[in-house]
C-alpha cells in the first residue's frame, strides 16, 4: 500500500506516492526524474547517492521517502541555477576533477554541503567533509583543488 509524501525538491513543492520501503534515492531517480543522483553501493558507503536534506548531507540509499516526508531536498540537478552550473560545479569542470564522472554529483554535494559549513576550509576540513564520498579515478588532489577554489571565490563575492 503506497503513503503520500511530500518533498519539496529542487525548491519545487512536490507530492510524490511511494512505497513503504521505498528508498528516497529511487524515488529521485524513478518518480522525480532526477538521475544525477547515482547509485554506487547501495549501503551508504561510497556517497554517490548524496543529497542535502534539510541542508544536511544525507545517503539517500539509506533513507526512506517517508522518512522525508516534509524535507527540503536538494540533488546535484537543484544547484545549477538558469541552466548555469553552480560555482562548485564549475570550479570541477575547470579543474579537471570530474574523470569518469560517476562520483562527480556526490563528491560536489558532499562539497556543498562541507561550503555551507565553512567559509574558508582548510585541506584538512576538505579531506574531511568529502570523506564518505569515493573516487576511484582521480586521487581527490583536483578535487580537493575544485572546493578550493569555488571557496575564494564565494569569499571574494561576500567581500564586494
Amino acid at each position: 500500500m503506497s503513503e503520500r509524501v511530500h518533498l519539496i525538491i529542487n525548491g519545487i513543492d512536490t507530492t510524490l506516492d511511494v512505497e513503504p520501503a521505498e528508498r528516497l534515492l529511487d524515488t529521485l531517480r524513478q518518480k522525480a526524474g532526477l538521475t544525477g543522483t547515482k547509485e554506487g553501493c547501495g549501503v551508504g558507503e561510497c556517497g554517490a547517492c548524496s543529497v542535502l536534506m534539510d541542508g544536511k548531507l544525507v545517503p539517500s540509499c539509506l533513507v526512506l521517502s517517508v522518512q522525508a516526508d516534509g524535507c527540503e531536498i536538494t540533488t546535484i540537478e537543484g544547484l545549477e541555477k538558469d541552466g548555469r552550473l553552480n560555482d562548485l560545479q564549475k570550479a570541477f569542470v575547470d579543474e579537471g576533477a570530474v574523470q569518469c564522472g560517476f562520483c562527480t554529483p556526490g563528491m560536489i554535494m558532499a562539497g556543498e554541503a562541507l561550503l555551507q559549513r565553512y567559509r574558508r576550509p582548510t585541506t584538512e576540513q576538505i579531506r574531511e567533509g568529502i570523506a564518505g564520498n569515493l573516487c576511484r579515478c582521480t586521487g581527490y588532489t583536483k578535487i580537493v583543488t575544485a572546493i578550493r577554489k569555488a571557496a575564494r571565490q564565494r569569499a571574494a563575492k561576500v567581500r564586494r
